[in-house]
């Protein structure tokens, strides 16, 4: 059935629904027909993140309309949506509202650094762990798990999934999987993901030369179990794939190309009273307009000051006892920092 430009599967409006059930399918070229080898339960998706405040964040989250039409665009063709923006306008942020507006369960989350390597987002296998329980059964004639008879499965205590590989499991409704600061990686891992993020698969070779059973079950990074047959892991349906880049440095042209590209750029004034108002009530933004415009004056001079800093400000200059005080004026002005020195 073709799809109806004006019947959104992501809206960034606030309220969850089912539209991730409308999502039509993909172009034949990002089909991918991986089984189904993950619990899909409906209400384990529904559960709320753990990440204190997450749900808050999500369901408060405004992104602009050409942000909303690049998760839509993403959704549909399959392909990961890499954002870039400066630090503290919401890039993270949309992650967790794309996940709590479908209902698609807590997010995955791959922070990356200078050292991130391709296999640390794929999986982890404990040799020194197998090596050890080895020694201590060294008299047995076989280390290996008992195989269950009904079904061929072992579990394989020694490999864990993480946050790629699992988002990559075979399930019929996709995971969001949030891969944070990528600018920060090393000059080889967006070259290295390309493969992977095009074929929708990876193999674990420790078990693709392991043929002692049918199906292998294998821990996760969410704490759950995924069964693995041939070492081979390949997703059914591609997960919802949120790359973010502070903009520090590019990012190869190969890699570009095979993500839907948008850019969340710095809220105005208005934007900025909106989320305050939004985040915190009208009651306290007007308790502490003062440190709002003193922002909103700072910024337009010049300095880079997160939109996180000013919402935490103004919650210290309301808050409990040190609310609308002179106490509470220093803590707020104590998170924006000081002004520069031409600008007091």
């Amino acid at each position: 059935m073709p799809y109806d430009v004006d019947q959104r599967i992501y809206r960034g409006a606030g309220e969850q629904h089912d539209g991730i059930g409308r999502l039509s399918a993909p172009p034949p070229w990002r089909s991918f027909d991986g089984e189904t080898l993950a619990d899909d339960d409906p209400a384990r998706s529904a559960r709320p993140d753990p990440r204190p405040g997450a749900t808050d964040r999500a369901r408060l989250y405004r992104p602009e309309q050409s942000v909303v039409d690049a998760v839509d665009a993403a959704l549909l063709l399959r392909r990961p949506l890499l954002v870039t923006g400066r630090p503290g306008v919401g890039k993270s942020t949309l992650a967790l509202s794309i996940a709590w507006e479908l209902r698609l369960g807590p997010i995955l989350s791959w922070s990356i650094t200078s050292s991130s390597r391709l296999p640390d987002g794929l999986y982890r296998y404990d040799a020194l762990g197998r090596l050890h329980d080895a020694n201590l059964r060294r008299y047995e004639r076989d280390s290996r798990p008992t195989v269950t008879p009904d079904n061929r499965t072992t579990t394989h205590q020694y490999i864990t999934l993480g946050p790629l590989g699992t988002a990559l499991v075979g399930r019929r409704r996709p995971r969001v999987l949030l891969i944070d600061e990528f600018d920060k990686s090393n000059i080889d891992l967006p070259n290295d993901l390309l493969n992977v993020l095009e074929q929708g698969e990876f193999t674990i070779d420790e078990l693709a030369r392991d043929e002692s059973a049918d199906a292998v079950e294998v821990a996760t990074a969410d704490g759950t179990a995924a069964q693995v047959r041939g070492g081979r892991v390949r997703c059914n349906a591609f997960p919802i794939i949120v790359i973010t880049s502070n903009g520090e440095r590019s990012l190869p042209e190969a890699f570009r190309r095979r993500c839907v590209l948008t850019t969340i750029s710095d809220p105005d004034e208005s934007q900025l009273e909106k989320i305050v108002r939004t985040q915190l009530g009208d009651e306290r933004f007007h308790q502490a307009e003062s440190i709002f415009k003193e922002f909103v004056r700072r910024r337009k001079t010049g300095e880079s000051l997160p939109v996180d800093q000013l919402l935490n400000a103004i919650f210290l200059a309301t808050s409990g006892s040190t609310g609308n005080s002179v106490t509470g004026q220093a803590l707020a002005r104590a998170v924006l920092g000081p002004a520069p020195a031409g600008d007091r």
